[in-house]
């Protein structure tokens, strides 16, 4: 039982205060993978992975995925519902009363204030991924060479994905279809 509290603790905690999407809980992940065990940071890129490869939001999907790693399908349902909770009730909460400030000044200068936030959090989220897919950290400590520190494959299939889905706007399923074949290809 400790364990489902534990997991119901941690995701509410993380839906509380990723404000910003999908990729703000990312920093929540990374201190909840220190703290708890339960996967490691490298397994947080999979997670990525799989989540933006699968219908439904980012952060929710990673939510469902951490909770099935730590207690199957119950812990699926419980870290979901648990990751959710705190913006349904803000919602609720926000829905009765944003009427009746939504001109205050007071409400705009705390949106003035999410929006960096939210920006700061998504940023290092993104920063986060492009280390753990970009960069060969144990290699590098292994070898001391700075060319084994970059995993080459995976940065120019990135640049590839990002100047196709660029030029072209190709819907990001597309992208990531494309990216798995590439990864299926050359063994990435």
């Amino acid at each position: 039982m400790t364990l489902v509290l534990r997991l119901i603790y941690e995701f509410f905690k993380t839906g509380l205060f990723s404000i910003g999407g999908g990729l703000a809980t990312l920093p929540f992940l990374y201190a909840m993978s220190r703290s708890t065990g339960w996967f490691t940071t490298s397994d947080i890129a999979d997670m990525i992975a799989i989540s933006e490869s699968t219908p439904g939001p980012l952060g929710v999907n990673m939510a469902t995925y951490v909770g099935f790693l730590t207690l199957g399908v119950f812990g699926g349902v419980v870290s979901t519902l648990a990751l959710v909770a705190p913006s349904i009730i803000v919602i609720l909460i926000i829905a009765k009363i944003l009427d009746k400030f939504k001109e205050s000044a007071a409400t705009k200068k705390i949106f003035y204030g999410l929006r960096p936030a939210s920006t700061a959090l998504i940023t290092s989220a993104g920063l986060g991924v492009a280390k753990l897919s970009l960069l060969r950290e144990s290699l590098f400590q292994e070898t001391g060479l700075i060319s084994s520190l970059f995993n080459w494959k995976c940065i120019i299939l990135a640049a590839v994905c990002l100047a196709v889905y660029k030029k072209f706007n190709l819907h990001p399923v597309i992208v990531i279809a494309g990216a798995a074949c590439a990864g299926i290809l050359f063994a990435m």
